[in-house]
């Protein structure tokens, strides 16, 4: 598919905009985990005995927040899974769980508030299962509503490209597959940072040859009478 290969020459994927886009991204997620986890935990009785969350439940639900909603954003930016991306995505997160299961059977002399955080504070809680439902949900909502909306109107090379092979449009539909094949040999752009090392590259060469020309020619120039 050679269109494919054109979206790195055009900065189609480490442009400004996918940069900012994703810096603002990771602002909204972070605001929306620890003001809805403060939020919803605030006022709510947390234990059994009416007390509410301590630091350690509240650090707790906001980093299991943020493990659920990195790892299904990184499950929503694949558009082909193997067992390799199954492992690492979900592995993830059960190693998360695995890890607060393990770390709150330490002694309470090492772990301190968070002594059996897992088993006897957050798992028996039911608003910890719906905050990380909730944030989770809230976090990936405006991503997946963003690649929903470029992939019906304003689709990439890929994007239509895995629709033509999965529907099998380049078999019934000659023409659109010579227009995406076309677009191999559209002129492309190059990013900001490849340019300033062109022209680096270019002024030394230039002042290379401009000290090669300006050089001495000989240490002892001949004499117009050295013929004689």
């Amino acid at each position: 598919f050679p269109a494919l290969y054109q979206q790195g020459p055009k900065n189609l994927f480490f442009d400004w905009y996918r940069i900012i886009g994703w810096m603002v991204n990771g602002l909204y997620s972070s605001i929306i985990i620890f003001f809805i986890t403060v939020f919803i935990l605030g006022p709510q009785a947390f234990r059994d005995g009416g007390e509410t969350a301590d630091m350690a439940a509240v650090g707790a639900i906001m980093f299991t927040c943020i493990i659920w909603a990195v790892n299904c954003q990184i499950a929503l930016t694949m558009s082909h899974f193997t067992w390799i991306q199954h492992l690492f995505v979900w592995g993830s997160i059960c190693t998360w769980y695995l890890f607060l299961l393990l770390y709150g059977m330490l002694s309470p002399s090492i772990t301190g508030n968070s002594s059996r955080i897992f088993i006897d504070v957050v798992a028996p809680a039911p608003i910890y299962w719906i905050v990380t439902f909730l944030i989770t949900a809230a976090c990936n909502f405006p991503y997946f509503s963003h690649i929903a909306f470029q992939r019906a109107f304003h689709p990439m090379d890929h994007h239509i490209i895995q629709e033509i092979k999965y529907y099998k449009k380049d078999i019934e539909d000659e023409n659109m597959w010579r227009r995406e094949r076309s677009k191999a040999r559209e002129k492309t752009k190059i990013g900001f940072t490849a340019r300033v090392e062109a022209k680096i590259r270019h002024l030394r060469v230039k002042m290379h040859k401009k000290q090669t020309s300006s050089g001495p020619q000989s240490e002892f120039p001949s004499s117009p009478m050295s013929g004689a």
